[in-house]
C-alpha cells in the first residue's frame, strides 16, 4: 500500500467508484486485518489499480492529483515511522493511528474528496 492508504482506509466505510473498486478495496483491507504482511510503495497500489482515475502509473482524478497524493503519500510514511520498500502489519499501523493526536488527523485529511465518507469512522475512533 501507498502511504495515505495505511492512514486513510481505517476510516473506509464501503463506498467507492465502481462495485470493481469497492469489492477490490474489502479484498485488500480484509487481507491487511487478517495478519497479511503489508509492503509499502511508492506511487500506484493494489488499491489504485482499479481506480477509473489511474492512467498508467499516475492518478488523474484531477489536475495535480497526481502530486497531491504523492505529498500525501510522504507526510503519512513520515508521520507513522515506514519507509517504501518496508512490510508492515495492519494492527501495528492501527495502534500508531490511534495513538495520533486528532490535530494531526484533521489537518491531514483536510480539503479531502473522501472526507464526508470516513467523518463517521473517524468519529467512532476519537480521531475526528
Amino acid at each position: 500500500m501507498r502511504g495515505h492508504h495505511l492512514i486513510c482506509l481505517h476510516f473506509y466505510r464501503g463506498e467507492g467508484y465502481s462495485r470493481e473498486f469497492v469489492e477490490n478495496l474489502e479484498d485488500v483491507v480484509r487481507r491487511a486485518t487478517e495478519g497479511e504482511e503489508i509492503a509499502v510503495v511508492e506511487g500506484a497500489d493494489d488499491i489504485c489499480r482499479t481506480c477509473p482515475a489511474l492512467q498508467g502509473e499516475k492518478c488523474a482524478a484531477k489536475p495535480g492529483a497526481d502530486a497531491e497524493i504523492r505529498e500525501m503519500d510522504a507526510e503519512a510514511a513520515t508521520h507513522l515511522g515506514i519507509e517504501v520498500g518496508s512490510k508492515v502489519l495492519w494492527q501495528e499501523i492501527k495502534a500508531k493511528l490511534l495513538a495520533t493526536p486528532k490535530e494531526w488527523v484533521t489537518a491531514f485529511c483536510e480539503g479531502c474528496d473522501w472526507g464526508e465518507v470516513c467523518a463517521g469512522k473517524k468519529k467512532a475512533l476519537g480521531l475526528g
